[in-house]
């Protein structure tokens, strides 16, 4: 009986894409629920990560990299500028626009809600078997090249 390799990848590729969409969405709420509250939500502490990595941008590039809507963008940024976390400037290409950027308050809390994420990620990984902490160090590869896009 001659199976047919093609179908047989896709179907395996499939199942493996869900397995491994559930696994990411329950380590990330884990790893979230694991490590202390803070003062800003998820959507907002991303958006402050990627200021923190990117540098300041206008508030639409941020809304495209962050996936949401112009609108929904400005109320987290308004929200983090409440805060003082974040900072409008003019941005020096265009003086009808503004940039928004961390302020060193918003580097903080993101290097500190970053570190108390590592060290719960850490805390579950180290509760894995050997041969799980070795499987997962070999599909780190794998896993950096989905990310990379």
């Amino acid at each position: 009986m001659s199976t047919d390799m093609s179908t047989d990848t896709r179907t395996h590729t499939g199942a493996d894409a869900g397995r491994l969409y559930v696994a990411l969405g329950r380590i990330s709420r884990a790893v979230r629920r694991d490590s202390p509250d803070a003062s800003v939500g998820h959507g907002a502490l991303s958006a402050l990560a990627t200021l923190v990595q990117d540098g300041p941008q206008r508030l639409g590039t941020l809304a495209g990299t962050e996936g949401v809507s112009a609108p929904s963008m400005s109320r987290i940024v308004a929200s983090l500028e409440q805060l003082g976390y974040v900072a409008r400037t003019p941005d020096p290409d265009d003086g009808r626009a503004a940039l928004v950027g961390a302020s060193d308050a918003g580097r903080e809390l993101v290097a500190g809600r970053r570190s108390d994420k590592l060290s719960a990620l850490r805390t579950r990984i180290e509760r894995l078997d050997p041969d799980a902490r070795d499987a997962l160090a070999a599909a780190l590869p794998a896993l950096e090249a989905l990310a990379a896009d």
